[in-house]
This record gives C-alpha cells, structure tokens and sequence, in this order.
C-alpha cells in the first residue's frame, strides 16, 4: 500500500480506529474516552504505565483487535464483553486466562495466538462455528488439539505448532485452502496423511515428520496429485545431518529406511499445476521418481524448488532441465554429492530455460562439475551462488552460455584457484577461498567483495569495477594487486596495525596502494564494535585524510635502559639475536594492544615494543608475581599482567609454526639423545605443566585469570607441544586429560612406535614410562 493511501486510510477512519505505535501519545486516556471499532496496539507502555486488560474491557463494540505487545492479564480476565470481535490477534504469553472464554466469541473469522503459553485449546471451540482463519505461531506447549476443532466446517487456513497432534476426522473440513505443520503421526487416534485426500481445495499444504509414514497407502490415500488448486507444497522429514553438514553418526540410516521413504515420497506426487515445492530432510539413495522425468508428471508450472538436508542421495535429479517455468532452484547440504554430471544437464534441448536463481550451499564434497560444451543451458540465469563445497572449478562452459547473469557469490569453496572470463557479471562476491589465485576477465564487473583471500595475488582485465571491499582481519598490508586497479570506492575492514599503517598516509607503507582511488572507508574493530577505529581518504589536490588514530610513535622500536643491564643472556635466558625475532614475533599484536591501552611506566614513560617484551619475559623467566617484577621494573602491577598475557597470546597466533611433533625418523634421534644425556630408554620428550598468574586485578579493576600451560620439550629444550587452558580451576592432570597431547597418543597418532620391554629398575618409576 502506498503511503499516501495509507495515510487517506486513516484519516477516514479516524472516528473508528486506534493505532497506537512506539512513540505515540498515552493511550490510556484516549481509550477511555471514545469506543472505537478497530484497535491496533504495537507499543510499549513504559510512557503511559502498564496496559493491562482491563483498560480494553470498555470497548465492547470493538470487531477487530490486533496487539503484539505483553498485555498484563489477571485470572478471572475473560473475553465475554468483545461478542462483536470479527478478527482477534494477541501476542502474549499470558493469553491462557482468556482461552476458556473464546468460545463466546461467536462472529469471530479470525484467530492468531503467537507465542502464547496456552497448552490446550478449549474443548468447546467447535462451537465458534464462523471460523476460517486458525494461527497457532508460536504455542509450543500446545500438543493435543481438542477432537471438536473438526466441526470448524468454514475452516480455510489453520497454521500448527510443530509437535500438534490433530484429531480424527478432519478430513470433513472440506473447505481448507492452507495446512501448516501437518504432522504425519500414524499412532493412535490421530488424524493420517489419508485424511487429507477429500481436501481438494487446498492451495497450500506444509507436511512434517514424514519418516513416521509406516507404508506408501498412506500416502498415496492423499491423493496429493488430484489437488488441482495446490500452489505451494513443503515436505519435511527430520533431519538426519549435523551442524557440519554430515549425517549424525547416531543417525545412520538403513537401506529398509531408505527404500520406505523413497516409496512414500513417490506417492506424494504433486499435481501438474504447483509452483513451489519444498523438500526437507529426505534421506532416500534416490531421488523421486517423478522428478527425474518429466514425462511422468508434466510440472509445467513449477517456478520453484528447494532441496534441504538431502542425507544420502548422489546425484541431483535429471528431469529438472526440463521444466520450462522455472525460475529458482537450490541445493542446501546434501553431503554424498560428490559429482555434478552430465545428466544434470541435457543436450536434447535448452536446458533449464527460465531459470534465474541457481544456490547450491554445503555440498561439502562436491568436488566436479561436468558441463559439455555442446549443451546450451540457463541462457536467463541471473544470480548464481556456490558455497561451502570443494569445487575445482566453475565449468567454463556456464560463463558463455549464462550471458544474463550478473551477481557470482563464491562462499568458503576449497580447491578453487580462479574465476575468469564471466563477461556478463557485476557484482562478484568472494568469502573465505583459501586456494583461490585469480580473479581475471571480468569486464563488466563493477563491484568486488572479497572477505579472506589469503592467496588471492591476481586482479586483472577487470576495467569497469567501481568499488571494492575488502574484509580481512588476518591481513597485515594491503595487496599488491592494488597498485594496479583504479577505484572510484574502496571500503576495508582489516586489523589496527594495517589501519595505522593507511593512516600514516603519504609517510607510510600503503600509501602507493591506495592513494589513487577516490575515496577509501577504512575500519577497525573493538569488540562488537566494527568500526571503532577509522580512516577516511578523499583524493584530490589536497588529499584530506580523516582519521581518530592518533599514536604515530607506536611505531617506534626506541629500546628502554634496562635492557642495556649487564648480564641480559642470564635475566632472558636468550641472546639478543633471540630477543630481537621474538619482537619481530609479537609487533603487530603488542602494538595494536597500545592503541586500545595507554601503557607507561611508574614515571611516565611510554613503553617502547622491547620494554614489553622484556617485561613478558621476566615475569615467565623468573615465575615471579607481577607484584615484585612491577616493582623492580617501575611498572604497574596491572600493566605487567596485562603485557604479560598480551605476550602469551601474540605468540600462540605468531609463533606456533615453530611447534611440531616430529616424524618418525627425528623421534629415534630425540629417543637416543635423551638416553644418551640422561639415561631414559624410550623418552620421546618431557612434559611440563605450570600455572602462569596475572595478578589480581588489571587497570579496569577486573580480576584477572591464570594461564595453565602444558609444554613437551626434546634434549635441546625445543618445544613439540603447547596446550593451555584460561580456566583457574583446572589442575594439571585435568589439563593433561583435556590435551591435544594425550588425545593423539590415545588414538595412536602420536607415540606410535616400536615398545620397548624396561628393566626391573625403571618398573616403580612415575611419569616416564609413557616417553
């Protein structure tokens, strides 16, 4: 409705009508003073006090009432003053005082009760006999519905909670036009799939718990496919996948359940005339029948189909190249495909000819897609989406035959290492491709997204793009490609290092890299806030760059006095060759830390990089509390605790690739070296667990934890493994039970050599004769 006709709307019936919205006046008054026919309630009452049922009692001449806000309502509150209601919408939790009395409600054509903490429906509700509309959104108590909701004979739509059991006989309410959460429960006294068969009116018809069918009578007693009215059809089976996408291994399923449904879901056969169809939870091998040939059924009018949680089938269905009208068609996990062939898309004529929207999500293993270059197809395709699969490569064939098609969305595609030469294409979206090289050959392309593109080293032939984004906290410059491409707009969401580095501007290091495109957004984050920091760049005569960082000396490595204390290798425990990697090591992180803290000495002195890294240092050097090292070194207690963890952290993300289990030909030589030094037969390493505290509390006043941490080190005090755990209550065989460690020896990963037999003498000693 356009607003100026709304707004005639309610101008005419202003006399008659209340809406009430967020931000209006108190209506408290407004519904004492005038009796009004409609009443539409869609705000709080924290401006006018609390609204509770009472307040609406005097409006007796009230046909329609529609509120999506918590109404107080008190037992004995009933709905015997509203007999002149036609519609009826509530949105409450306390609706269950009023159900007993809805009964009397004997004009009323409408009823929606959302969320409401109702867990029956009053067994007289036959009696509202002018019923047609029945929405039950949200009422999950609400099992059992009453055996009288069958003689609701008007009854055109009834919308059920998922777990609603509905009764025998409803195969007489003949007038239904839309079934929701039609539960196929076959126990019982409980309304059947064969129920359905006289309701030939339907337009729309939602079936769930499909696995409990016991026999393929039952469907085909629907008669789904002489519903000639039938435009929408949803099927849903419980899901047999987890979160990951892969059937739950407590869920695996028997070839006699595979054959049960395969037949059920061939009697539901739809009738010629549907346009949407959905299909949830199926877990036969084979895919139905009437799908992979449209000489069975002639599904001329389907515009849409959807596809979920297909557990077990192989292979997508072949007849669906066929159908003439339609428009959208998506894939969403279906772990077994592993190859798209050529039967997907037929070289006997056009394939897929109207078809707009093509989404294939989490078909994990997918790794072909086989297209002849003969076989013309999607000439209108439009948007094509492909996400979380193992795609080599998008067939070369769909860029020349798809020349309608104008937005790609590559999502979290392993083994993909190009896009190239979609000439129709512009806008390209790119998340989290790993493998990915190259992106070339895209001359209408316009705007260019790409969220983690770590190996991404090529951006070229793309003449028409106008605007890129780029989303990668991981990243620590800007692409070299940059230097390449002229922008109009370039939006970038990275870390607090690479943001100062743009901010640094024409003194900096990225400043070839982006200073002839026209106008840059750039961002860093603090939390849940995205866009704590910024820099904002406008190019022209002047370059104004705008920008809230204002710490250009964190990028000064000045080395604080007491590193120049003599004995450093005995304090460190390292030279200061060592010392220095360890802060090319940890910059990125300890700076971007001081732009979000001011850290100073007692004095006031600003921290350089090696003061924190030597403060880190100390306290894990020493295992002295940052009390003493703090007050040793001039620094708060808090500040240490702080730099301290800070360190830790940095060098978990930065320096673990200095960390490996050694293969089997390094392990024989860690093995004769510890028995060499130490007289250990069959050592493999030394674990070591140690509780590393904070301090009390940091500057924010909040209590700090420890760290426990478990290390193996070889002869050379090398390090093979970490493992750690932020909880203060773990202890370090609890520790050991959580570890990596102990996880990959159980399973034979790790200590998977030859035993060794020990000698008397080593049979009572502890902790070794696992190494």
């Amino acid at each position: 409705m356009h607003d100026v006709v709304r707004s005639f709307a309610q101008y005419m019936t202003k006399d008659e009508a209340l809406m009430a919205k967020d931000g209006d006046n108190d209506i408290l008054a407004e519904l004492s003073s005038q009796n009004f026919l409609r009443l539409s309630i869609e705000t709080d009452q924290s401006q006018s006090g609390e609204l509770d049922w009472k307040s609406l009692q005097a409006q007796q001449s009230v046909r329609t009432l529609i509120s999506t806000i918590q109404i107080k309502m008190m037992p004995g509150d009933s709905l015997v003053n509203f007999s002149s209601l036609r519609t009826l919408h509530i949105e409450s939790a306390d609706m269950a005082v009023l159900v007993e009395s809805l009964h009397q409600l004997k004009h009323l054509r409408y009823l929606t009760l959302v969320n409401a903490g109702i867990s029956v429906l009053p067994g007289n509700i036959g009696k509202m006999k002018l019923l047609q509309f029945l929405v039950l959104v949200g009422c999950i108590k609400l099992v059992n519905l009453p055996d009288s909701i069958v003689k609701l004979d008007q009854l055109r739509l009834l919308s059920l909670p998922k777990a609603s059991m509905i009764p025998r006989g409803f195969s007489g309410l003949t007038n239904m036009r839309k079934l929701s959460k039609f539960r196929a429960h076959m126990d019982g006294d409980w309304c059947s799939l064969d129920e359905l068969g006289p309701l030939s009116q339907l337009r729309f018809l939602e079936l769930v718990q499909l696995e409990n069918v016991s026999a393929a009578s039952f469907a085909a007693n629907a008669r789904l496919g002489e519903k000639m009215h039938l435009i929408s059809l949803i099927m849903y089976c419980t899901s047999k996948l987890g979160d990951d996408g892969l059937v739950k291994e407590k869920e695996g399923v028997s070839e006699e359940e595979q054959q049960r449904i395969e037949k059920v879901l061939d009697k539901l056969c739809p009738p010629p005339g549907v346009e949407d169809l959905h299909i949830s939870g199926y877990f036969g091998r084979q895919l139905l029948s009437w799908m992979m040939s449209t000489s069975m059924v002639p599904l001329n009018n389907l515009k849409t189909i959807l596809f979920y949680d297909l557990a077990c089938c192989t292979q997508l269905p072949n007849g669906l190249c066929q159908l003439p009208s339609l428009q959208v068609l998506q894939v969403c996990r279906a772990p077994c495909i592993k190859h798209v062939g050529t039967g997907f898309l037929q070289a006997a004529a056009a394939s897929f000819p109207r078809l707009n929207v093509l989404k294939l999500f989490d078909m994990v293993v997918w790794e072909e897609w086989e297209w002849e270059e003969q076989v013309q197809a999607m000439p209108r395709l439009e948007e094509l989406m492909l996400n979380r699969c193992r795609l080599r490569h998008v067939p070369p064939v769909l860029a020349s035959n798809a020349t309608s098609l104008k937005k790609l969305f590559v999502e979290h595609v392993k083994q993909l290492s190009y896009i190239e030469s979609f000439p129709s294409v512009v806008e390209l979206i790119v998340n989290d491709c790993p493998d990915l090289e190259r992106i070339t050959n895209l001359p209408n392309l316009q705007k260019l997204t790409i969220w983690i593109g770590p190996k991404l080293k090529v951006l070229e032939r793309i003449a028409s793009l106008e605007r890129l984004v780029l989303k990668d906290y991981a990243m620590e410059k800007l692409p070299e490609y940059m230097k390449d491409i002229r922008l109009r707009h370039l939006q970038l969401f990275c870390r607090l290092w690479l943001l100062c580095a743009v901010a640094a501007g024409q003194s900096g290091t990225e400043w070839d890299k982006f200073s002839q495109v026209e106008h840059v957004k750039a961002y860093a984050g603090d939390g849940d806030n995205q866009r704590k920091w910024y820099v904002l760049y406008t190019r022209g005569d002047s370059c104004k760059l705008d920008s809230n960082i204002s710490s250009p000396t964190i990028f000064e490595d000045t080395l604080s006095s007491m590193l120049d204390a003599q004995g450093f290798e005995s304090v460190y425990k390292m030279r200061r060759s060592t010392f220095s990697y360890i802060c090319s090591l940890v910059r990125i992180p300890f700076l971007e830390d001081t732009m979000a803290r001011n850290q100073t000495f007692v004095d006031g002195r600003v921290m350089s990089l090696q003061d924190r890294v030597a403060i880190a240092l100390r306290v894990l050097n020493s295992g002295e509390s940052p009390v003493i090292v703090g007050s040793s070194l001039g620094v708060n207690e808090s500040i240490v605790s702080l730099v301290t963890q800070v360190f830790i952290e940095a060098m978990w993300e930065r320096a673990m690739h200095h960390c490996s289990w050694p293969g089997s030909a390094k392990m024989e030589k860690i093995k004769h070296k510890f028995d060499k030094i130490h007289g250990l037969p069959n050592c493999c390493g030394i674990a070591h667990t140690a509780r590393i505290s904070f301090g009390s509390r940091n500057c924010d006043d909040v209590e700090n934890e420890s760290e426990l941490i478990q290390v193996v080190v070889d002869p050379d005090m090398r390090f093979l493994d970490i493992w750690w755990n932020l909880s203060a209550s773990m202890n370090q065989s609890s520790l050991l039970l959580d570890s990596e460690l102990l996880e990959k020896c159980e399973n034979g990963v790790w200590l998977n050599g030859s035993t060794m037999r020990l000698s008397d003498r080593w049979l009572g000693c502890r902790g070794i004769h696992n190494w």
